[in-house]
């Protein structure tokens, strides 16, 4: 037995997770829905389109708030709007608006905001207020007002009463129907005059997105109709709406001759099309009569804002944000043309025993057959899922998600693959091991390359340079060659990339710079040969950022050439600084024709101080995470009491180097002043070290080959 379960570890631990997976899928949290929603929304972007419609939206835009001011307006306009739309016959007028207070241009308004007597404006208070207005008009309409469900009590709250009549067989609706304890709507004058009342109340989403609606909401303990269902049946002169229920809940809403499919508990989900600007027209053009007959004749008008001030706006499936009341079209098209989806219990069955199907498959494959033909299966898999849930939504309307089936399969996949690691773990560990000695070798790489750098310590009086590597072969390179008892030939540069290719890239530059110096050539010239041999080493994309010099100790004169690299930083005793930009290109990239391409610099160092450095140091991080930069470099030398190259260059490398596990790039920085040029006498090194260059040289290339050929 316990042979058997050490062999099949793999397949339990397996069985564990799925079962986990499938556990959360029924219990369903936020967070998993909101997995189900990347499907659901991909499958409308996917297949939105632009369609004609009966659904006309009169829009309160910014060019109506141009017209008429501030909102809320006048009664008035919405009267005398009614009044346009009345001659074009339209099916139904929804108002997705509210009119909670009375119009502040009514009588008794005035006379309350100016405070004035009423015996003294007897006239004013016969006029008929814009509400009563108003109310006269939706009487001769077929229009809808919204109303909203709400969780606490408005002030201007009253017992109101649904337009529709609910008859309903197979059960209760108020048993499965969402339930807010009070509803907020508009002024008791204007409801007793419409010939419906909707509901406009949204479900909450995690992420804002309106995905579904209810179409019948209980709102204080009674029934209404959301406002794109009440204007179906308010354009079809219909008094009653139907529910069927079954022992699950609501089965199907009818307003005849519409039928509709929902949920158990009332709810649709909205299939959205692409807006149409000809959808909309301005309410200041309705006003102004601005339209043809036609445009309205038949058609459901709903009426609400886009302006972006009223904030009535909603984010959707397609990822778009338009106005809420575009949301109400989309709703009434999708009763009209039953294009609505569909998301029932068989779907959501048929979606937990397919993925436990797909996963057994996958992670079965997984054991039995190669990698490279499981990766073949999971694709395969991955690819069944998506074409199951898209042909389901294009040819059914209905909701298939596949956001967590391929999940599932993923995670299944993984998991196959990790069981598969585990058995050729051996495989695995042979290559650490070859890895542990491709290791050992750069370490060794990193020693023989840090014989390549110049013993300057009877120098440092007055020259001082220092490289730390970022990791075990650096691209940057520093040298000093003492040519005459007063002229010193010296370098700084930075290799393009990193690791051994850029070490033997620099070791071959140093090679040349060194065996040049030792002619004693101009410094222009030096610089000529460098290029020029870098090009026909043909490495290719590699170059070389790098100031050269040549410095008379005795005189002070100091000839230099910034070949692409970083401004060099010179100060004098007062600490006013100066940086020197590059004026040519580095070198390695394009061949010199002549000494004359090569443009040096002449600087007379006494009183001066010459600081350069690669931009391992203006780019390297700090203890609190900031870059170091050029004023970092200045506050540094700010604050060290006697300027010496070698107080210069340690500092910088203390700030840089503070115990970070890794260097963010190579620090290479060299400092000059001739404040002390005295050499500091030193017991001579091995002759055969000291000396023999082309030893060191051979044994370099020799070793880098090794470590280019593994």
């Amino acid at each position: 037995m316990k042979a058997f379960l050490q062999k099949n570890t793999n397949y339990f631990i397996f069985f564990a997770i799925l079962l986990l997976l499938i556990s959360l899928k029924i219990i369903n949290p936020p967070f998993i829905k909101s997995v189900s929603y990347l499907s659901f929304d991909l499958y409308q972007k996917v297949f939105a389109k632009k369609k004609d419609s009966d659904v006309v939206i009169i829009d309160i835009d910014e060019k109506s708030l141009g017209k008429f001011g501030q909102f809320p307006w006048n009664r008035t306009v919405f009267a005398k709007i009614l009044d346009q739309l009345n001659t074009s016959d339209p099916k139904a007028i929804g108002f997705d608006i509210f009119f909670t207070e009375k119009d502040k241009q009514s009588p008794e308004e005035i006379i309350k905001s100016y405070g004035l007597i009423p015996s003294d404006v007897a006239e004013l208070q016969n006029l008929k207020s814009p509400d009563d207005l108003f109310a006269e008009k939706l009487k001769e309409s077929k229009s809808i007002i919204a109303v909203l469900g709400s969780n606490v009590p408005s002030h201007t709250n009253y017992d109101r009463k649904a337009k529709a009549r609910f008859l309903s067989k197979g059960g209760d609706p108020f048993e499965f129907t969402y339930s807010y304890p009070f509803s907020i709507g508009s002024l008791e004058v204007l409801e007793n005059n419409v010939k419906g009342l909707g509901s406009i109340s949204f479900l909450d989403q995690l992420d804002g997105i309106i995905r579904s609606l209810p179409l019948i909401v209980q709102l204080n303990k009674k029934l209404y109709p959301t406002i794109g269902l009440e204007m179906v049946r308010v354009g079809e002169k219909q008094k009653n709406i139907y529910v069927e229920l079954n022992e699950v809940g609501i089965n199907r809403i009818s307003a005849r001759p519409h039928k509709i499919d929902s949920d158990p508990n009332g709810i649709i989900w909205i299939k959205y099309k692409k807006s149409q600007k000809k959808q909309y027209i301005s309410a200041s053009d309705v006003y102004e009569g601005n339209f043809d007959k036609s445009f309205f004749q038949n058609k459901y008008v709903l009426i609400g804002a886009s302006a972006q001030g009223l904030f009535d706006l909603v984010k959707t499936p397609l990822g778009i944000t338009i106005p809420g009341v575009e949301v109400h079209a989309n709703v009434i098209e999708n009763i009209l043309d039953k294009s609505y989806l569909v998301r029932n219990p068989n779907t959501y069955i048929f979606e937990l025993l397919f993925s436990i199907i797909v996963a057994l498959v996958t992670f079965i494959l997984s054991q039995k057959i190669k990698p490279r033909y499981s990766l073949s299966i999971f694709f395969g898999n991955i690819l069944a899922i998506i074409i199951i849930g898209f042909s389901v939504y294009k040819f059914k309307s209905q909701l298939v998600d596949i956001s967590y089936p391929l999940f599932i399969v993923t995670v299944t996949f993984l998991t196959g693959l990790y069981f598969r690691f585990i058995e050729e773990n051996k495989l695995a560990l042979e290559n650490l091991q070859k890895e542990a000695k491709l290791l050992k070798e750069r370490e060794l790489a990193a020693g023989v390359q840090k014989s390549l750098f110049p013993d300057i310590s009877k120098f440092e009086n007055f020259i001082f340079a220092r490289n730390v590597p970022a990791r075990d072969v650096s691209g940057d390179y520093f040298d000093v060659v003492r040519s005459t008892p007063e002229e010193y030939f010296f370098t700084l540069a930075d290799v393009s990339g990193k690791g051994i290719k850029a070490g033997m890239y620099m070791a071959k530059a140093s090679s040349i710079f060194r065996t040049l110096t030792n002619l004693k050539y101009p410094i222009e010239k030096v610089v000529f040969g460098v290029n020029n041999e870098l090009v026909e080493a043909k490495f290719k994309g590699m170059f070389v950022t790098a100031v050269f010099g040549k410095l008379n100790i005795k005189t002070g004169e100091m000839v230099f050439i910034n070949a692409g690299h970083e401004s060099i930083l010179t100060f004098d005793q007062n600490k006013n600084y100066e940086y020197i930009k590059s004026e040519m290109p580095p070198i390695g990239i394009v061949k010199y024709f002549s000494e004359s391409m090569v443009k040096s610099n002449t600087i007379n160092m006494k009183d001066k101080t010459f600081v350069v450095y690669t931009d391992g140091v203006t780019e390297g991080y700090l203890q609190n995470g900031e870059e170091l930069g050029s004023e970092g470099v200045q506050n540094i030398i700010n604050n060290i009491s006697e300027v010496t190259p070698k107080a210069i260059v340690e500092s910088i490398e203390k700030k840089l180097n503070w115990g970070a596990e890794k260097l963010r790039d190579d620090i290479t920085c060299m400092a000059i002043n001739l404040k002390n040029t005295e050499l500091i006498k030193k017991k001579p090194l091995k002759k055969h070290i000291e000396n023999n260059w082309l030893f060191i040289k051979i044994r370099i290339i020799l070793r880098l080959l090794l470590w280019k050929k593994l």
